[in-house]
């Protein structure tokens, strides 16, 4: 019994599509012969103050072929449109357009119906895209962010490409959760099964998704995935299902600027979403709770009761899964250029987010439910 914990280490290692390695970046690749058009869309809520450092560099894209940005302002109560029309005053490479969101129908949330607003734009507009670019307002992009995407999807015939943004750890509380966020959700979806073409593993991350036009309309256009909470995953899952080729993976270039200063702002991340990624079901978050006690808990258990019953066999046990356990956790450390030490955190941040899906479930069940920038959205829509 004292060697599960290990076991489970071992086959998390080894049979879990690799999630805990880091090298699974955008490949550099050459240019294709006929740069595709491409409509970059961008929701934005209340982001007056982010967009003076992100906007800019997104305008200024060396993209070759015809690009444009489509901006919506998806129900702001600060000056977001006219903060972004000033920005573009300047003189940019990418022209842009400022679309004026208008309330989400039923059955939708309010970040989809934005991407399928700006879509609408992009159809009617002048540049006919092959490619759309959904990119969150946080997201800071290099000035070849774009040719590199469209360049890799086209060379490797991908319908999906998708980069994981890197996240801001300025703060403790940052160090502790980001690093851990991102190391969760490769273990639900690793990356490198996410690229198989015959696995059915899929998803991708909504802060940049370079998605081709026809894929989407394969996949039932936005409207497929009109209610999803968790509306990045269910576009990689409608792509793929629908018999696309998609992509997910890290990057040290495309960066999100949002801070997270304070635990209360982590926590209000993760807790709206997570008892939606576990289908509003009370077992799946007693299930989830128990996972995460067991296995990440559970090799610093056994070791501690294996030493202080005088068990040598039993805490050696522990103390191998442990080993296991930190070392699965250090390369995203290393990625995130934090101090090794912060891999013998990953039992305390596995424990604070077993008491945020607790959390979220609570907050779901009070009413309170998906809550993000003002909104709640019911509990009847998806994940």
């Amino acid at each position: 019994m004292a060697w599960i914990p290990a076991a489970i280490w071992i086959f998390l290692l080894l049979g879990r599509g690799f999630f805990w390695r880091t090298d699974v970046r955008l490949p550099s690749c050459s240019p294709p012969r006929g740069w595709p058009a491409v409509s970059v869309v961008v929701p934005a809520r209340n982001e007056a103050s982010l967009l003076p450092q992100t906007l800019p560099r997104l305008l200024d894209q060396d993209y070759p072929g015809r690009a444009e940005v489509i901006l919506v302002d998806d129900g702001s109560n600060d000056d977001t449109a006219e903060v972004a029309r000033h920005l573009a005053e300047a003189g940019t490479r990418l022209a842009l357009r400022v679309v004026n969101g208008t309330s989400h129908p039923p059955g939708w949330v309010g970040k989809t119906w934005a991407l399928q607003q700006g879509t609408e734009a992009a159809d009617g507009g002048p540049v006919k895209p092959e490619f759309l670019l959904f990119t969150d307002a946080d997201i800071h992009h290099p000035q070849d962010s774009l040719s590199r995407l469209v360049a890799y999807a086209v060379s490797d015939d991908r319908d999906l490409v998708s980069l994981m943004a890197r996240l801001r750890t300025a703060t403790r509380w940052e160090k502790l959760i980001v690093p851990a966020f991102v190391y969760f959700f490769a273990q639900l979806y690793p990356f490198r099964l996410v690229a198989r073409r015959r696995s059915r593993t899929a998803a991708a991350a909504g802060g940049c998704v370079l998605l081709r036009h026809r894929a989407l309309a394969r996949a039932g256009g936005l409207e497929a995935i009109a209610g999803a909470v968790i509306d990045d995953v269910a576009l990689g899952r409608a792509v793929k299902r629908t018999g696309g080729s998609i992509w997910l993976g890290l990057t040290d270039e495309v960066t999100s600027i949002r801070p997270y200063a304070r635990l209360m702002d982590l926590w209000d991340m993760v807790t709206r979403s997570a008892y939606t990624q576990l289908r509003h079901s009370s077992a799946a978050v007693a299930g989830a709770v128990a996972g995460l006690t067991a296995v990440y808990l559970g090799p610093l258990i056994v070791l501690i009761a294996g030493a202080a019953s005088g068990q040598p066999e039993v805490a050696l046990a522990g103390l191998v899964a442990w080993v296991l356990m930190t070392a699965s956790y250090l390369p995203m450390v290393r990625a995130y250029h934090l101090a090794p030490a912060w891999a013998l955190t990953l039992p305390l941040a596995a424990g604070t987010y077993a008491a945020m899906t607790v959390d979220s479930a609570r907050r779901h069940r009070r009413g309170q439910g998906a809550a993000w920038k003002g909104r709640t959205y019911a509990r009847e829509l998806s994940g």
